[in-house]
């Protein structure tokens, strides 16, 4: 594994950058990149350990969910079961952007995870897409800070608070907006919102009832 708490330039060389994120994640650690939302922890979310140590550094109670992000409609079909054609339709509408979607897991990933639902994304961000191109599996993606804390949005000062507890710290110089991704409920057959983030619930509302 890479040394414990590398900063590493994404922008730099971004292959190189790709291949240690994948390396780290086969191998059960945990480290933190950016997104097309904030930075995020990241780490395999079968991996129970890893879900652990992030609980731990977020200093969050166990049992509460991270989201996940995911490469392509194809591979969120392993793990989700979704309830019509018309919410597949909707999902390839939607992604790749900042929205988050709740979905119930078919029952082998329940049995895995414990859960009876996960909210997903497909990101809109080169690094994510490409990182989640070579894993083929989700990833887990939550602000960088400790609960009830405002995410860190500065490679300096994520440096300087969590590079010690994490294996990696991938980071871009250029600017982001740090919006936070919408989040919506798709377990039914009505859509509901449950945080309203840069994509506005009204236009997605539109979208599904198209």
């Amino acid at each position: 594994m890479v040394e414990s708490g590398k900063m590493i330039n994404i922008d730099t060389d971004f292959d190189s950058a790709v291949k240690q994120a994948c390396k780290i994640y086969f191998e059960g650690g945990i480290f933190i990149y950016p997104t097309d939302t904030v930075y995020g922890f990241g780490a395999n979310p079968f991996n129970e350990e890893s879900v652990n140590r992030i609980d731990e550094i977020k200093e969050r109670l166990s049992g509460k969910w991270y989201i996940l992000l995911i490469d392509d409609i194809d591979n969120l079909l392993k793990y989700v079961e979704l309830k019509s054609e018309k919410n597949m339709d909707f999902l390839i509408s939607i992604w790749p952007n900042p929205v988050s979607v709740i979905l119930n897991l078919n029952s082998k990933t329940k049995n895995i995870l414990k859960r009876d639902t996960v909210a997903f994304r497909i990101p809109n961000n080169r690094f994510c897409q490409k990182l989640l191109s070579e894993i083929k599996m989700p990833l887990i993606s939550t602000s960088v800070n400790k609960i009830n804390k405002p995410p860190m949005t500065e490679p300096s000062l994520i440096k300087d608070t969590f590079a010690s507890e994490v294996d990696a710290v991938f980071y871009t110089d250029k600017k982001s907006y740090y919006n936070a991704s919408t989040i919506i409920d798709l377990c039914d057959s009505e859509l509901k919102i449950v945080r309203e983030g840069k994509i506005k619930f009204e236009e997605l509302l539109a979208k599904y009832e198209a």
